[in-house]
């Protein structure tokens, strides 16, 4: 089964948590990594991540970009984006332990 893309603000950020992280004045990076932690763990099951940041990023970048400093959650959603694109994918269980004889 393909993952889904969010199509709106509310599919991208069920629980607002993105959202808020930009209401937060003063919010650092360790609070904004933790948020994203959140997020990740509350979209639904199959929703594609990587698409929901991108759309995430499109809807809030331009607004936090145009202050003087870039708000540290778009550094965040950045950095999810690219993880993604550098991680392996993880073999859990007995795949993961087991050796190739060959």
């Amino acid at each position: 089964m393909a993952e889904r893309a969010p199509t709106t603000l509310a599919e991208a950020d069920p629980k607002n948590l993105i959202r808020e992280s930009f209401a937060i004045e003063g919010i650092g990076i360790g609070e904004c990594r933790s948020i994203f932690l959140d997020w990740a763990l509350s979209l639904p099951d199959g929703q594609d991540q990587i698409l929901s940041i991108r759309f995430l990023l499109n809807h809030y970048a331009p607004k936090a970009s145009s202050q003087d400093q870039s708000h540290p959650m778009v550094t965040v959603l950045i950095e999810g984006a690219q993880a993604h694109n550098s991680t392996a994918r993880r073999r859990g269980g007995r795949a993961a332990r087991m050796t190739d004889p060959g």
